[in-house]
């Protein structure tokens, strides 16, 4: 077993062992269940436990700096997802969420703005009190709604009911809310406006089905054939969102114009 130096340096999150409530963790090799990831001995020395099963650290991320965590979780790797959604205390997936639409908000709002030629310096003030940013807010809700609820309905059917197997709704709408955290590099894409903007938003679309693809996959422990059709489930049913509401804009719209 391998000690841990300088464990007063670690941020609490690190030792979920002392912040969660569950009895069993997972193995970030095998996904194995283990009882514990460390052990606090005399003098503050705190060691990993070793997977009966791989016979590997339980869980090495614990003695590893957030940042590298950041690094491997945006590689996708599955070891430092699994710490993520498994051994680590990370209850701010709703905060994340809201955050995430904010930027994703911000963004179509600024670009159903950018185009339209502006000589007043007052029209960015009068652009924030007006209501559409809160309408794009509510768009882009009502979209992550149908993308999670279709995800989780494909799975609780393909799953639940075809295979017989048991299903964590919660855990697994967790997982798609924390793997959506690409969604926050909306707001430099935007601010640092060139050429290659589209090219950039669609990039970081695909690396957020990415993430949520390797979630569900963590999750699940399943091959990455299920997670690809639940991520195109809910892909084509946030697009079918998407196109409704925007036909419903127009139509209103146009009421009014003839009005």
């Amino acid at each position: 077993m391998n000690s841990l130096p300088g464990c007063t340096a670690c941020s609490c999150w690190l030792f979920p062992e002392e912040n969660m409530g569950k009895d069993a963790f997972r193995c970030v090799e095998c996904n194995e269940q283990a009882a514990e990831l460390h052990r606090d001995y005399s003098n503050g020395i705190l060691k990993i436990t070793i997977c009966d099963s791989c016979q590997k650290p339980v869980d090495r991320y614990i003695e590893y700096d957030p940042v590298i965590i950041l690094i491997d979780a945006i590689l996708c790797k599955t070891q430092a997802f699994r710490h993520i959604l498994f051994n680590a205390s990370l209850n701010i997936h709703w905060k994340l969420c809201v955050f995430c639409l904010l930027c994703e908000a911000y963004l179509r709002w600024s670009l159903l703005h950018g185009s339209e030629p502006s000589s007043d310096p007052a029209d960015i003030i009068r652009y924030t009190k007006e209501w559409e940013f809160y309408g794009m807010f509510g768009l882009a809700a009502l979209e992550l709604s149908a993308f999670c609820g279709s995800v989780l309905w494909f799975l609780w059917v393909a799953v639940g009911r075809l295979r017989g197997g048991t299903v964590e709704l919660s855990l697994l709408l967790r997982a798609l809310l924390l793997s959506s955290y690409g969604k926050v590099l909306l707001i430099p894409a935007v601010i640092w406006e060139h050429d290659y903007s589209p090219l950039c938003l669609g990039l970081i679309k695909l690396f957020v089905l990415t993430s949520n693809c390797q979630a569900i996959r963590v999750i699940l422990n399943s091959s990455r054939r299920l997670p690809l059709m639940a991520v195109s489930v809910g892909l084509l049913s946030e697009t079918c969102v998407a196109q409704a509401c925007k036909k419903l804009l127009w139509s209103i719209q146009d009421g009014l114009r003839f009005e």
